[in-house]
């Protein structure tokens, strides 16, 4: 199988869709592999690792997207790199198309190609193996990016996450209990602050409370998120439907209703966000002031600690990658149910995604 692995094209995206070792790994079973010139430098990957391993550089994005029979990417693709795709292809990456415009999501449907989403590939026990070292990485940069737009010079309330003698720590709420949750709780108790965490399973909630001494949990439920962020410094939401629209927990009104220069990120943004006041930012322009309150909602953070994140996901996401090149995206259709779990569309139908998107 031609196999390619184009240059990320989205602002301040510097992961790559696949290492070095990976290509090794495809290259081994006699697969080709393209890559686009400079495609790892923000990963810190140069092409003459790649070569070394036997890749080949290509020049332009349409080469490498033109002969790829399997296209490796991160995020999802632009516009144009839609037109760029061959008819019939595969193209896998974080795509989460639940929040994808719906002239793209008519593209890959007229053009026939089969997309999988890695966020949604999911084991029988309800796991998402591959979007979970990247969740994990999201929620251990909630708190350092918290901690920073509290500061004065950020516009916030000059508060500390931390505790000092004399002085409370900040509260910080975190809706749902799941990876990118549990991740934030121990890096936020890590820096000190006090932690509440609101989720709908009282399962979770025990996992959480046994794990993690001094947390709050609360059952989600709309008064308990009215009365969990009127209190709150920051507001982590933290909600995961897989292949549909993250739900809004937090309305215009609760927002309204939080202290002055308090902080929200909401790291759902990707499929759309949990926060109704929540827009996406860019690591360029990572925040925006809406009802008084400061908004962080960048959809790929761990795009800027690119090389962690590549190995990460890369090594979470290689079976499934060898599974499709190795013996076909049919074959592994019918024959693995994570992966067919992770099908958005295929030989021009649409499959596990809900149409409902927001528009972006």
């Amino acid at each position: 199988m031609n196999i390619g692995i184009p240059k990320e094209r989205r602002p301040y995206e510097f992961r790559v869709g696949l290492s070095p070792a990976g290509v090794k790994m495809l290259c081994r079973n006699g697969h080709t592999c393209f890559i686009e010139h400079d495609a790892g430098v923000g990963a810190g990957f140069s092409d003459q690792e790649y070569e070394r391993v036997g890749a080949g550089i290509v020049y332009s994005p349409q080469e490498v997207f033109g002969r790829a029979d399997l296209l490796l990417k991160v995020a999802r693709p632009l516009k144009g790199e839609l037109e760029w795709l061959r008819p019939g292809s595969i193209v896998a990456g974080l795509l989460h198309l639940a929040s994808a415009r719906h002239d793209k999501i008519d593209l890959l449907l007229k053009k026939e190609i089969t997309a999988v989403a890695y966020e949604q590939i999911q084991l029988s026990d309800g796991s998402l193996p591959v979007l979970r070292p990247l969740s994990q990485i999201g929620g251990a940069m909630a708190a350092q990016t918290a901690a920073r737009f509290l500061q004065n010079n950020w516009g916030g309330k000059g508060i500390l996450l931390g505790r000092i003698p004399g002085v409370p720590p900040a509260e910080v709420v975190i809706l749902g209990g799941g990876v990118v949750g549990t991740y934030a709780t121990q890096a936020f108790l890590g820096l000190g602050a006090h932690v509440t965490v609101v989720d709908k399973d009282l399962d979770v909630l025990q996992r959480i409370a046994e794990r993690f001494n001094g947390v709050v949990t609360m059952v989600s439920t709309r008064h308990n998120i009215e009365r969990a962020t009127a209190f709150a410094d920051v507001v982590v939401g933290a909600v995961l439907v897989p292949g549909e629209r993250s739900p809004i927990l937090v309305t215009r009104e609760m927002v309204r209703a939080m202290k002055p220069r308090s902080v929200i990120l909401d790291v759902s943004i990707d499929e759309g966000g949990c926060i109704e006041t929540a827009r996406p930012t860019s690591h360029e322009h990572p925040v925006f002031v809406e009802e008084g309150v400061t908004h962080y909602c960048v959809p790929n953070m761990p795009g800027v600690v690119a090389r962690t994140a590549t190995h990460a996901f890369v090594n979470a996401a290689m079976p499934y990658i060898q599974e499709i090149a190795d013996h076909g995206i049919q074959n592994a259709i019918e024959t693995y149910p994570a992966i067919e779990l992770a099908i958005n569309t295929h030989a021009g139908k649409l499959k596990h995604l809900s149409r409902l998107t927001d528009g972006k």
